[in-house]
């Protein structure tokens, strides 16, 4: 199960131009294997591991996520611009709150990584849009809220300035709830959830929709 914090379907639709993707796997074996299971999709456009870009999804496979993964995904992510998926076996509560602050909006359990659901990531990353296991938003949820109530024993700290409704859209995003059942909970069109969730994204500099959940729940907010 999972949870996506975008406006996917559970079935991928696909976008109006190919998505530039470029795999970045510890062994040539792993690579091989996703490239092998993302060829034949219309939607994807392989690309070497130097091509990554601003405008492309970089697909970063590893078993764990250690202190060299970790560097990489910040250099593929901040230094190159590129949106990121990762897919991994494991994440540690300490590592979680890292990843998602990286930028990483887009995570998948190795053991469920079909073609299928590694296009529905892809296809996620590429609209900014946050796609995590439903275990993992949990985890997230718990830690960032554990945080929240030892920052709130030290006052004083800078406030987000999240107005109502920006609120309103992220606890609805954080409960998984794509953009069009948004727009119909809280009577607001499907442009007017995008532009929300869009300017408090510039606002406040947040990299994606699991990135701005982590910010609010982090400020107290949901």
């Amino acid at each position: 199960m999972r949870s996506s914090f975008g406006t996917a379907a559970p079935g991928t639709a696909e976008p109006e131009s190919r998505i530039p993707v470029a795999v970045h796997a510890s062994d040539p074996i792993t690579r091989e294997g996703a490239l092998s299971q993302l060829r034949q999709h219309p939607v994807i456009d392989l690309r070497e591991e130097t091509e990554t870009g601003p405008d492309t999804v970089a697909l970063l496979i590893s078993e764990t996520l250690d202190e060299a993964a970790l560097s990489r995904l910040r250099r593929l992510v901040r230094s190159e611009g590129a949106r990121a998926v990762l897919v991994v076996s494991m994440i540690r509560e300490t590592e979680l709150l890292d990843v998602i602050e990286c930028g990483v909006g887009a995570i998948v359990w190795r053991h469920e990584a079909t073609a299928h659901r590694l296009v529905q990531a892809v296809v996620a990353a590429s609209r900014g849009d946050g796609d995590l296991p439903a275990d993992l938003l949990g985890r997230l949820i718990s830690q960032v809220g554990s945080l929240h109530r030892t920052a709130s024993s030290h006052p004083g700290a800078p406030s987000s300035g999240l107005a109502p409704r920006e609120v309103d859209v992220l606890r609805l995003v954080a409960e998984g709830l794509d953009t069009g059942e948004i727009a119909s909970k809280l009577s607001y069109s499907e442009r007017t959830v995008k532009n929300v969730m869009h300017g408090l994204t510039t606002r406040l500099h947040l990299r994606n929709r699991a990135h701005a959940v982590a910010h609010a729940l982090r400020e107290g907010y949901i």
